[in-house]
């Protein structure tokens, strides 16, 4: 007589696609969110950009209030953008450039395997960051300017007033997806910053040496309005005509190295 053999229990099998646990593109975007707002060089950066931009902007408004020649006042609040492009394109460089040198980035990649998507969600949160704070620090630097300004900013005319700020925000957008683009092309902080502050700041100088040189060389002083901080410049004159061509420079200025820190991303190991 034999024993019955015994049943087996069916084995019970875990589907991965069934899993409820997912990381989806909101979920990426709060992440990076939070990555962002904690640390301090974030609060850091920017507190440093309001201060020069609504201190620039009353000095500028003060050392002009008694002018012979009316200066534009809408003017008095862009102008500091010169200065602040700087922190914008630093603060791009820094929030990819932080992950790489303290590990993080390996944990972020190995949560979201799809790295593009991990350069999409950081592009787009700094730049609410910065658009958002940049509408601040303008709204309060035409608030603490209005009473010395003796010819406030004409807002019945969009060309004089709203169109240059709105260029404004964009042109600190542009600034710091170019830092952006430079930390994860070279992945360092000294060389993404020193790659950024070229870009922006040296660049623009050097060029305009070469209107010494003669008009052989006056090609190259033309292309100084090509550059990213002239092109914003450009972009956030007051009644500026024809600014498909600064628009276009601007935009190539964040696609190449955005692209090209794409590339790098997803060819290298974290």
């Amino acid at each position: 007589m034999t024993a019955p053999a015994a049943v087996a229990p069916a084995p019970t099998t875990r589907s991965r696609s069934g899993s409820r646990y997912r990381l989806s593109f909101a979920h990426l975007l709060s992440s990076e969110w939070i990555k962002i707002w904690s640390v301090r060089s974030t609060w850091w950066a920017l507190a440093v950009a309001a201060v020069l931009s609504i201190g620039i902007s009353m000095l500028i408004a003060a050392a002009t209030a008694n002018s012979p020649s009316p200066f534009p006042a809408i003017s008095t609040i862009l102008l500091p953008t010169q200065f602040t492009m700087l922190v914008a394109g630093i603060l791009g460089a820094i929030v990819v450039t932080g992950e790489y040198s303290t590990g993080m980035i390996r944990s972020t990649l190995t949560a979201a395997p799809r790295r593009g998507a991990v350069l999409v969600a950081k592009a787009i949160v700094i730049s609410l960051i910065v658009a958002i704070t940049t509408i601040l620090i303008y709204a309060i630097a035409i608030a603490a300017t209005s009473s010395i300004v003796p010819q406030g900013i004409d807002w019945s005319e969009p060309s004089q007033s709203i169109v240059p700020l709105m260029y404004g925000v964009l042109a600190m957008v542009a600034y710091t997806l170019i830092g952006l683009g430079f930390g994860f092309l070279i992945r360092n902080g000294a060389g993404a910053i020193a790659a950024t502050v070229g870009v922006l700041f040296v660049l623009p100088i050097v060029l305009s040496l070469f209107s010494i040189a003669g008009e052989g060389w006056r090609w190259i002083v033309d292309l100084t309005k090509y550059l990213p901080s002239n092109a914003g410049g450009a972009l956030a004159t007051p009644g500026a005509e024809d600014v498909v061509p600064s628009l276009l420079a601007l935009a190539g200025w964040v696609v190449v190295p955005v692209v090209l820190g794409w590339l790098v991303l997803r060819s290298r190991d974290a």
